[in-house]
């Protein structure tokens, strides 16, 4: 083991984190585009072409989602178990939304039927909405902690039900997430199409952006001011590692801004977040549509390690006993598994990453609709 235990559980902080963004930066404009769908395109060639503007990648970019539910089992089996286990209603609706994407993908063409095509077509719209809108919520319920605590063998204990998770500032994540990925989806609709469906996402891009600044500005606001946050105050040595109701950790409005007054160079992630954004207003009225989506992806990035920047080391807090709440430090694997996981990591993940450039290179160039019309039986 070339690393102490306490500085693997750092390690694997970061190797979720970059998961989690490997997902929301691919999967997430496949998101967009999904979402999009009945909007920007106004006949059936118009959303076959962009339908197949993902086509070639979505399935690929579907190995991050799987990775980092992983990597979560492996590293944070306590969170794992936790979260999937109070939060098990919400994560079955997104299931079963992303369940419209392969069939929509795979059987929307194949009948030339607009009543069936149509059909497809919000179908896919669901499969790309309904999960962001259902992420987004689970971690402004996560920020505010999520009603679970420990008995006296360790066992879970869940009090919440689902309809608690759509709270204010559950609802707000939520929109911010689907604005989000709507940016990053007509971002990417922008620079791999052309004419009216650009000119379209285009608009919806900056529209998007601008929605994203006003909501994570808020978001903001509301968790520096007067949402409750979480504080470690006592921490028991390394040996109660899966002893997570050992710690002492106090609740108070403001304290998800700890990290960010202990480290300044954080303020990074928001300034990335809103500038991000900014940017992708400025470069899509400007028709630079590669930069915008490379600012959409940094805005996008920047609003995910705000959160993990500011929730650091807690994973899932818990707002029935706040002691309870699991963290990086008592929430995490053995040493050995944590070790072991380290390897598999940083040999697969360069695969994933090579794989993933090539397969974006291989289809570079837009989609038009003389390719849909050439490529009747082939394409989507």
């Amino acid at each position: 083991m070339i690393f102490d235990y306490e500085t693997y559980k750092v390690i694997w902080w970061c190797f979720v984190a970059v998961l989690l963004l490997g997902f929301a930066l691919t999967d997430g404009f496949d998101f967009g585009v999904g979402m999009s769908l009945p909007f920007l395109g106004k006949d059936d060639t118009e959303r076959r072409v962009i339908i197949n503007t993902i086509g070639p990648t979505w399935e690929g970019n579907q190995t991050w989602f799987i990775a980092a539910g992983g990597t979560l089992f492996a590293a944070w089996p306590l969170v794992y178990a936790a979260a999937f286990s109070g939060l098990y209603i919400a994560l079955i609706v997104a299931l079963f939304a992303l369940f419209f994407r392969p069939v929509g993908f795979d059987y929307r063409s194949k009948i030339a039927d607009p009543r069936w095509r149509n059909s497809w077509d919000w179908g896919l719209f669901i499969g790309g909405f309904v999960p962001p809108l259902i992420f987004g919520v689970g971690m402004g319920n996560v920020l505010q902690g999520v009603p679970f605590r420990y008995d006296d063998l360790l066992r879970l204990e869940y009090t919440g039900n689902f309809f608690q998770l759509l709270n204010p500032f559950g609802l707000l994540s939520g929109v911010l997430a689907v604005a989000m990925l709507a940016m990053h989806g007509a971002t990417f609709l922008h620079q791999k199409t052309e004419g009216v469906i650009a000119e379209r996402a285009r608009r919806m891009a900056m529209a998007a952006a601008a929605l994203t600044i006003v909501l994570f500005a808020a978001a903001g606001v509301w968790t520096a001011t007067s949402l409750p946050g979480y504080r470690i105050t006592a921490m028991p040595d390394a040996g109660t590692a899966f002893m997570p109701p050992a710690k002492t950790v106090v609740v108070a409005a403001g304290a998800w801004m700890d990290n960010y007054a202990r480290w300044p160079l954080t303020i990074a992630f928001p300034a990335a977040a809103l500038f991000g954004a900014a940017l992708v207003i400025v470069l899509s009225a400007a028709r630079r549509t590669v930069p915008a989506f490379l600012a959409s992806g940094l805005s996008v990035a920047g609003i995910l390690l705000t959160a993990g920047g500011a929730m650091f080391p807690f994973v899932l807090p818990s707002s029935l006993l706040p002691s309870h709440s699991l963290t990086a430090w008592d929430a995490t694997s053995s040493h050995k598994t944590l070790a072991v996981m380290f390897w598999v990591v940083v040999i697969m993940l360069p695969i994933i990453v090579m794989y993933t450039t090539w397969v974006y290179r291989v289809v570079r160039g837009k989609v038009t609709s003389a390719h849909i019309h050439d490529n009747e039986h082939t394409a989507y």
